[in-house]
């Protein structure tokens, strides 16, 4: 008989600064005003467009956005600079990414009640990784004192649930007893501060889960795995091209098409049903009824996006404890999340109570998981 594969325990790390909407906006808006001084003549020749000031009434209409967490505060929000600085760390030290991901690690292990030396597996599942090799997996690894095998893997804003798809295979299948998955984002590092429609989209965090054998936890509350789903779509309409090839042809080198860039309508009109037929026809082929969900925790992109899935899912408007939000306060969190709404509110649900943990991102890339409070 299969092992039943459950979520044991969670792991938050949240970065010490963060920019209001307010504070991100006077940055932008500085930036343009330095932006036309400098290209006066070509605008009033019709050569180049001025560019135009960003608001907090645009930004939180527009994404239900008020504020974000971030690694470095004061490199973003200088106008001349937009980007957080970020020292380089010498190959004896701990990565950033590796310094996040443990901190969220140990509160999830300390959540699941168990020791780094009982993992079997570590998987990094993030939308950017600092480095192409070694693995951010096998950093993160050594630096826990875990043993077994780790690797890294990528699938945008879907990667957590894909992750978690991982270790439970990897539980049932008998190749591990207690997988650890961890969500390091540094969104920040790959966004243009100077892009009125999306400056304000990211911010920074690292989650974690421990995924195990239920039979063989000690943990106060478990989230037996169900199901999960997957499924991916190509779509160019969330790209970002930076890659280890990007060398090989100067003229690419600094394009904007390096850091993230997005066709926000057409992903909201092609994404939202594509992630509500998926959780429909899920929770139809378990038996599982939408009002029998107590809690749905959604990606956590873009407020309109999820008020849409959540109502088409429920067939009715959903209670703000059925699908909570931390999108206010963490901005987009790319594979993090739905994995904070999850960390944040699940623990006034009962034995037995259902609920859905899912993504949505690049790619297209979709991920669902239906957990039970065991």
């Amino acid at each position: 008989m299969a092992a039943v594969a459950a979520i044991s325990g969670s792991g938050l790390y949240t970065p010490l600064h963060s920019i209001s909407n307010e504070e991100l906006v006077a940055s932008f808006n500085a930036w343009v005003d330095l932006y036309n001084e400098e290209h006066a003549s070509e605008i009033a020749n019709g050569e180049r467009e001025a560019k135009t000031y960003s608001s907090t009434d645009f930004i939180e209409k527009a994404s239900g956005i008020k504020s974000r967490y971030v690694v470095d505060k004061e490199g973003i929000l200088d106008p001349r600079r937009m980007v957080p600085s970020i020292p380089e760390r010498t190959n004896a030290e701990p990565s950033v990414m590796c310094e996040m991901a443990c901190l969220a690690a140990e509160q999830a292990m300390s959540n699941a009640g168990i020791q780094a030396s009982q993992l079997d597996a570590v998987i990094v599942a993030a939308s950017n990784m600092q480095r192409a090799y070694p693995a951010m997996a096998i950093e993160v690894q050594a630096a826990l004192g875990a043993t077994g095998f780790a690797f890294d893997m990528n699938v945008a804003c879907s990667s957590a649930t894909f992750g978690i798809q991982q270790a439970s295979d990897a539980i049932r299948s008998g190749s591990a007893s207690k997988v650890l998955v961890v969500n390091p984002e540094i969104c920040t590092g790959h966004l243009n501060f100077r892009d009125r429609d999306s400056h304000f989209i990211f911010g920074d965090v690292a989650t974690a889960v421990v995924v195990e054998n239920a039979d063989d936890s000690s943990a106060d509350a478990l989230w037996e795995i169900v199901d999960s789903r997957l499924q991916t779509l190509f779509s160019n309409n969330i790209r970002n091209n930076f890659g280890f090839l990007n060398r090989a042809d100067e003229q690419g080198i600094g394009n904007l098409d390096k850091l993230f860039v997005q066709e926000g309508r057409k992903v909201f009109k092609e994404v939202c049903p594509a992630v509500a037929a998926q959780i429909t026809a899920q929770l139809q082929q378990l038996g599982i009824a939408p009002d029998e969900l107590k809690r749905i925790w959604l990606h956590q992109a873009n407020q309109n996006m999820n008020d849409l899935i959540a109502r088409k899912i429920f067939g009715r408007e959903p209670t703000p404890a059925e699908a909570p939000t931390i999108l206010d306060e963490y901005a987009n969190t790319s594979s993090a999340g739905s994995v904070i709404a999850f960390h944040k509110h699940n623990l006034d649900l009962h034995c037995d109570d259902l609920a859905v943990l899912c993504s949505f991102g690049a790619g297209y890339s979709i991920g669902s998981v239906v957990l039970r409070r065991r």
